[in-house]
């Protein structure tokens, strides 16, 4: 690996940052001084210190953003922004990519990775892994639902989902609802309630396993996994 490119994944700074110190001999490598940005190194082995300090080299990033409305849950779009445009320069060069969809009109957590195992075990079928939505909903949401959607319902297209735990919040002309599903059809949660004659006006998910989404984090904002929320997305106890 390049030493910027370690340097750049240790969050040392910016790629011109970077190359500053560099040059200026503020790096160094095994104890000696390395003021070539392209020097090779082994990230496993390789002992690197700048300004004196020893970096502590980081492969994957994970990231928990608190998605807006209007980003598309993909890494690049012709037309639309995307949850990638409110990813900070310092972390795009680990090449983050979103676990899952969520859709444009739908708010909360999302979360960001280069890890492709982790992304495959969550979004695996055979994993099961809960997802926690809370909603608004235009009709009155009755218990007669939450029976239904703990036995399955019927999608538009044939498909019966799996069973779904639905929690009333507040039942009324306009109802508030958590509702917790074990996979990931495409526009599921809107069109589970389309199927018991109901819309959903408002949606954000707010689950993904144990991991919760973050309160503090204003629309649109992210930051970093603590280690112990990764400990969160671990599956020993999930169902396969």
């Amino acid at each position: 690996m390049r030493l910027d490119k370690y340097l750049a994944d240790c969050g040392a700074g910016s790629r011109s940052e970077i190359k500053k110190m560099i040059h200026k001999g503020f790096v160094t490598v095994d104890g000696v001084p390395c003021p070539k940005p392209e020097t090779q190194l082994n990230p496993e082995t390789a002992v690197v210190t700048l300004h004196g300090i020893t970096l502590q080299y980081k492969k994957y990033i994970y990231l928990l953003l608190n998605k807006p409305q209007g980003y598309v849950s993909a890494t690049w779009d012709k037309k639309l922004p995307t949850v990638l445009d409110l990813v900070p320069e310092e972390y795009l060069h680990f090449e983050p990519f979103p676990v899952g969809r969520l859709d444009i009109d739908t708010e909360g957590l999302c979360l960001l990775t280069n890890d492709g195992a982790l992304a495959h075990r969550l979004l695996s079928p055979k994993s099961h892994i809960p997802k926690t939505y809370e909603a608004t909903v235009e009709g009155v949401v009755t218990e007669k639902d939450t029976d239904a959607f703990r036995q399955g319902v019927t999608l538009d297209d044939g498909y019966l989902t799996k069973p779904a735990e639905l929690e009333i919040l507040k039942s009324d002309t306009i109802s508030q609802i958590r509702l917790t599903i074990y996979e990931g059809k495409f526009h599921q949660v809107k069109r589970m309630f389309e199927a018991v004659g109901k819309k959903v006006i408002f949606l954000k998910r707010i689950a993904m396993h144990r991991l919760w989404l973050d309160e503090s984090l204003e629309s649109g904002e992210l930051r970093e996994l603590l280690p112990e929320e990764l400990h969160l997305l671990e599956w020993e106890d999930t169902p396969v």
